[in-house]
C-alpha cells in the first residue's frame, strides 16, 4: 500500500506522527462505453450551452444555481479564501462511548501507521482507546475537505472513519408505519425462534460476490473463444476515459506552465492556481452478496486506480 497522507494526531500535549492509507478497495470490474457496430470507444466533449463551443477542463469553473434562478460562479481564488483546517494535523476533539455513534454516520475508512523512529506515542493512544472502550472524535482534512471522523482501534491498528454530518442523513418519515399494527406475542415468539435457528458468528469470508465472479468468468470465456465480441485495440494516447484525478493533474500542470510563462515575461513571481477537485462519481448499483456453503475461490480483481491517491 502507498500512503495518501502524512501528518500527526494531536492528543492533548501528545503528538502522534502517522501515515494514512486507504483501508478499502473496490473489486468491481469497470467497463467502457463502445460503439456497438465496431467496438470503438465512446468519448465525450464538454460543450458550453451558451456559445456551443468545446471547453477545455482548465477553463471550467464551479457554479451554484440558487432557487431563484441566480447563478453564482466561483473560481479557484474564491475557494482559496475560505477557512481551512490544519491539513497535516488530526486534532482530537473529545472521546465518546463507541456505541453512541450510529453506524449510519460512517463513511470512508483509513488505516494509520506510525511515522516516527519510536511508535511509543502511537501505542499509548491505541492502548488508551482500548482501555477506556471509547472512540475519539477528530477533524480530518483530506483533499481540501475537512470531515468529522471517528478514531478507533481495529486489530491493533488505529483506524479513522470519516463521518457524515448530521444534516447529511435523511429523516426516515414514513406515514405507513405510523398506523402499523403491533405484532402479536405468538408471532414474535415464532419469529424469535426462527432467528435463533439461523444465528451464527459473523465471518465475512463466508460471503462472496457471486455477480462479480460470474462476470469475470464470462469475460474470460469470451476472450478464450474469440469471435466478433472480441476487438483488438491499441491504447489510446488521448483518452477521455482516464481517471478524473489524472485529468485534474494535467490541467493543473498546464495552468502552472502558463502562469510561469507570464511570470517570466513580467519578471514577477506568482503562485500557480490551486488544483481542481475531481467530479464525484456516482456509485454503481451492486447485486446483493450471497452466503455460500462451499468454499469459494477468490474472484480475480480488475485493475483499478485508487482515486484517493490524489490526496498524497
Amino acid at each position: 500500500m502507498r500512503s495518501i497522507w502524512k501528518g500527526s494526531i494531536a492528543f492533548g500535549l501528545v503528538n502522534v506522527p502517522v501515515k494514512v492509507y486507504s483501508a478499502t478497495e473496490q473489486h468491481d470490474i469497470r467497463f467502457h462505453q463502445v460503439h456497438a457496430k465496431d467496438g470503438g470507444r465512446i468519448k465525450y466533449d464538454r460543450i458550453c450551452q451558451e456559445c456551443g463551443k468545446s471547453v477545455q477542463f482548465a477553463d471550467i469553473d464551479k457554479a451554484y444555481d440558487s432557487p431563484d434562478g441566480e447563478r453564482v460562479i466561483l473560481t479557484d481564488d474564491d475557494f482559496d479564501k475560505l477557512p481551512a483546517a490544519e491539513k497535516h494535523e488530526i486534532p482530537v476533539l473529545e472521546f465518546v462511548p463507541t456505541e453512541q455513534i450510529d453506524p449510519i454516520l460512517y463513511d470512508k475508512s483509513y488505516f494509520l501507521e506510525p511515522d516516527s523512529a519510536s511508535p511509543k506515542a502511537y501505542v499509548l493512544l491505541r492502548e488508551t482507546l482500548e482501555e477506556t472502550e471509547r472512540t475519539a472524535l477528530v477533524h480530518f482534512t483530506l483533499r481540501q475537505k475537512t470531515r468529522l471522523a471517528a478514531l478507533r482501534v481495529r486489530d491493533d491498528v488505529l483506524v479513522i472513519q470519516t463521518l457524515l454530518w448530521p444534516d447529511e442523513v435523511r429523516a426516515a418519515e414514513f406515514p405507513s408505519l405510523e398506523d402499523a399494527p403491533s405484532a402479536r406475542p405468538q408471532e414474535v415468539k415464532m419469529a424469535t425462534s426462527l432467528v435463533e435457528s439461523m444465528s451464527s458468528e459473523f465471518d465475512p469470508t463466508e460471503y462472496t460476490d457471486d455477480y462479480q465472479i460470474e462476470l469475470r468468468k464470462l469475460i474470460d470465456e469470451t476472450l478464450a473463444n474469440g469471435g466478433e465480441k472480441v476487438v483488438h485495440t491499441e491504447a489510446d494516447k488521448d483518452d477521455d476515459g482516464e481517471d478524473a484525478e489524472v485529468v485534474d493533474l494535467v490541467a493543473a500542470l498546464q495552468r502552472s506552465v502558463e502562469a510561469a510563462g507570464k511570470n517570466a515575461k513580467s519578471g514577477s513571481a506568482a503562485s500557480a492556481p490551486a488544483k481542481k477537485a475531481p467530479a464525484k462519481k456516482s456509485a454503481e448499483k451492486k447485486a446483493p452478496a450471497k452466503k455460500t456453503a462451499a468454499k469459494k475461490s477468490a474472484p480475480a480483481k480488475a485493475d483499478t486506480k485508487d482515486a484517493e491517491a490524489k490526496g498524497a
